[in-house]
């Protein structure tokens, strides 16, 4: 008997649970500042425990900023790492890019608040520099992962980097198109773009 429809029901409901404290984060700090908002107080707006708060963000300012680990659907990961789906390294990067945008979806108001509090709270820049790099981090160890399987002239810290790129080139993209569509929607066009550069 498949587990695949209880598992993907686990990992909805939490995401559900996160976004919750995200909405609840965001709206205290736009309501009263950052320096008067708690984690007890977000949690009890959320309706949880500043323990179980714990288990989905590091600190207060990585839930006003909805600043997640790696979050990308399993089965892509692992999907990547075992050098698929197609075995093209770019092909590749785009289809985890795209998964990794994927787990966004709806969350346009998140990120329009998350860029207004950045920059009404500069000491926030810190903290989402270091969750930068730290996300970084994690996607060069998917690459070195996959090479394992799959090696590849490319250095996985490099590989990390155009991730990063890809992740950022898409979210302009959004932002430009008036946020048309969901993020991961740009991730082909932004694939497109460096194909271009690359022949040039």
């Amino acid at each position: 008997m498949s587990t695949a429809p209880t598992t993907g029901l686990r990992a909805r409901k939490k995401r559900e649970r996160s976004d919750a404290i995200v909405d609840a984060a965001q709206a205290l700090v736009l309501d009263r500042g950052l320096d008067a908002v708690t984690v007890e107080d977000i949690a009890a707006s959320a309706g949880i425990s500043p323990r179980t708060f714990f288990n989905y963000f590091d600190t207060k300012d990585d839930a006003v900023l909805g600043q997640r680990g790696l979050d990308v659907d399993d089965d892509a990961v692992a999907t990547f790492v075992d050098g698929g789906p197609t075995g093209t390294l770019l092909e590749d990067v785009e289809a985890l890019v795209t998964a990794m945008l994927a787990t966004m979806a709806g969350s346009h108001d998140r990120a329009r608040r998350a860029y207004t509090l950045l920059e009404a709270e500069p000491r926030l820049l810190a903290r989402h520099a270091a969750w930068l790099e730290q996300h970084r981090a994690e996607v060069a160890r998917l690459f070195a992962r996959r090479a394992e399987t799959l090696p590849a002239a490319v250095d996985p810290d490099f590989a990390s980097l155009t991730v990063g790129l890809l992740l950022r080139a898409a979210g302009d993209r959004w932002e430009s198109s008036g946020c048309a569509g969901e993020l991961a929607d740009h991730v082909a066009p932004a694939v497109a773009s460096l194909r271009a550069l690359l022949r040039s």
